[in-house]
């Protein structure tokens, strides 16, 4: 048995990894957040823990329990075991682990912004797997909202962008206007 990861962020978005085993699954007493972190120069999704949440993502095999690739794509985060705290439909002894940005590295105030290619990614994923109600879940169990969105869609810097459809789009600005998001120009 392989060990796995849980995903929140854009590894909700099939399109953008090759883990081919993915499920839908929660993780229970952690809520995400925006963070920056001068490593990243920007803010990246992290979670933190939170008794009163459940976040919905996927989990997927971690082939020969080689965390390599993925360690390197999360950098900056650490690889944290989640335990019990995620609910799935596989085999109760899977061992998972989740990534979290750790908060001696976060870095308040000054010029922190997300990609908007980045939060586009995510909600394509959470469309995908859970349907509008995903989406709204995702917004509802995420702070930092109050964090500068830079408009890059005419040229995403997000490294794993993807092409969305007009109604995708749409969907991420309402709900960014929801809630007052500062969106401006990149």
């Amino acid at each position: 048995m392989h060990p796995c990861f849980f995903g929140y962020g854009s590894l909700v978005n099939r399109d953008t990894h090759t883990y081919t085993t993915a499920t839908r699954a929660q993780l229970k007493g952690w809520r995400r957040r925006w963070v920056y972190t001068a490593e990243r120069g920007l803010a990246y999704l992290s979670v933190v823990p939170d008794a009163d949440t459940t976040i919905l993502g996927l989990i997927a095999d971690v082939p020969n329990a080689d965390w390599a690739v993925l360690d390197a794509r999360e950098y900056g985060y650490d690889r944290i075991p989640s335990g019990s705290d995620v609910i799935h439909p596989r085999d109760t002894q899977t061992e998972i682990s989740h990534y979290a940005v750790p908060r001696e590295t976060w870095v308040p105030g000054g010029e922190q912004h997300i990609w908007l290619s980045y939060i586009d990614v995510v909600i394509q994923g959470y469309l995908r797997e859970y349907g509008a109600q995903g989406v709204v879940d995702f917004f509802d169990t995420t702070d930092g909202w109050d964090t500068l969105v830079h408009d890059d869609r005419a040229a995403p810097q997000y490294p794993r962008a993807q092409s969305l459809s007009r109604q995708e789009t749409a969907l991420v600005d309402q709900h960014l206007a929801l809630r007052n998001v500062r969106v401006i120009p990149a």
